[in-house]
């Protein structure tokens, strides 16, 4: 956070930093795509948040965003199998309030429809047999 932060906006931002670290210690060779959206969503729900569901994380190749989309939210146990190789952006958004977002006029910026705070990390990970290398360079 920039300048005062409140105590609603740190733990935010503390819990969507904590669901991107679960949902990456999730991404292990033989779990499924939504272990990672599961791991997500239980820990931004537990903690009284919501998630975002109209944005994802993806499968990064030759193109940055890439199938399989991996949502933030939903059951585990769904979806593809986790295979040594695979490279994915996992990012989870997570929102004080409501979960619904509008696009402004200027056809870029995202506001979450109640206009509550929100928060967004991000990183690229690579399934190794040996568990989830993170390839993005960053503090958490």
């Amino acid at each position: 956070g920039i300048g005062k932060v409140s105590k609603t906006a740190k733990k935010l931002m503390d819990v969507t930093r904590e669901s991107l670290l679960r949902a990456i210690e999730a991404a292990l060779v033989g779990n499924r795509i939504s272990d990672i959206s599961h791991a997500v969503q239980g820990h931004a729900e537990t903690n009284d948040f919501s998630v975002i569901r109209e944005f994802v994380g993806h499968g990064v190749g030759l193109d940055l965003h890439e199938e399989p989309q991996i949502p933030n939210f939903g059951k585990p146990g769904i979806g593809i199998k986790l295979k040594q190789g695979m490279v994915f952006a996992i990012e989870p958004m997570i929102s004080a309030g409501g979960y619904e977002i509008e696009i402004l006029d200027d056809g870029w910026t995202a506001v979450t429809k109640d206009r509550s705070l929100s928060a967004h990390y991000e990183h690229t990970i690579a399934i190794t047999e040996d568990g989830p290398e993170v390839l993005t360079d960053g503090i958490l």
